[in-house]
């Protein structure tokens, strides 16, 4: 599974308008639905959905990195958006520091196994120093893509 085939390029929110998590994770799910990977009639199930799986336990998994994600019946492909922020959102993360890069992933809740090779494939990237820091210093699509798409190709290569 690579990056590009997770994350829509309208699902790229280089700048949030949102400072705070709730509305973070209500912006990327509006990215999806308006990109097509989500249907608009499940926004506010989906949104609902996406916080009570926060309230349970953070995804801000520190490094200035947060992985919102939910499996849903009603979720039918895989998807996943991304936002990044400039000044940092409170998303009560493992290392009690602001998040910077946000990435909500939208499973289909009967296909657990590709939900884990998403998450596996995220925090893979997630997880390298270069990959977090040229994220974070994206300011368009284009530079969020074109990082997507040297991962995916650093993946098939190793």
């Amino acid at each position: 599974m690579r990056m590009l085939q997770l994350v829509s390029e309208s699902a790229i929110v280089p700048r949030l308008k949102a400072s705070q998590r709730d509305e973070v994770i209500i912006e990327l799910v509006d990215a999806l639905v308006s990109s097509g990977a989500a249907p608009a009639k499940l926004r506010d199930e989906l949104v609902k959905s996406v916080l009570e799986r926060e309230r349970r336990g953070s995804t801000g998994f520190g490094r200035g990195v947060a992985v919102p994600h939910v499996k849903h019946k009603s979720v039918k492909t895989m998807a996943a958006a991304i936002g990044l922020s400039e000044r940092g959102v409170d998303f009560n993360s493992l290392d009690k520091q602001p998040v910077f890069s946000v990435f909500l992933l939208l499973s289909p809740e009967d296909r657990p196994e590709e939900h884990l090779q998403a998450m596996e494939v995220i925090f893979k990237n997630l997880s390298k120093d270069t990959f977090r820091r040229f994220l974070r210093q994206a300011a368009s699509v284009e530079e969020v893509k074109t990082l997507l798409e040297e991962a995916d190709n650093q993946l098939l290569a190793g």
